[in-house]
């Protein structure tokens, strides 16, 4: 498998929880600590933690460790590159339904 579908595959996995969606909206209003982004959610910190590895290793998000507390930024390349796979499908598809639609209605019916 090539490493660009492995990243689109590691950044839908991420996109598929909802906690996860919910970190990165949260980090939309900019850069926090982990903590803050946990207190939202009733898991436990190794929950969360796993949550955050993933959202990294999709490259979602950016850590800058300062001392004890670990920073997130949100990161908008991987999320650029799911953006263009969905518009690629979307264009392809819908020009292949334009075109049956085409066909059908050029049709004559017996």
């Amino acid at each position: 498998m090539q490493a660009a579908n492995r990243n689109l595959d590691q950044v839908f996995f991420a996109l598929s929880d909802g906690t996860r969606r919910a970190i990165l909206s949260r980090l939309t209003e900019g850069s926090t600590t982990i903590g803050e982004l946990a207190k939202p959610f009733e898991m436990s910190s190794p929950a969360i933690s796993k949550h955050m590895k993933i959202l990294e290793k999709a490259g979602l998000i950016e850590r800058r460790v300062s001392g004890r507390q670990h920073h997130c930024t949100l990161a908008t390349d991987a999320l650029k590159t799911a953006e263009d796979w969905i518009n690629f499908h979307r264009e392809f598809w819908e020009g292949r339904l334009d075109a049956l639609d085409d066909l059908l209605r050029n049709q004559k019916l017996f």
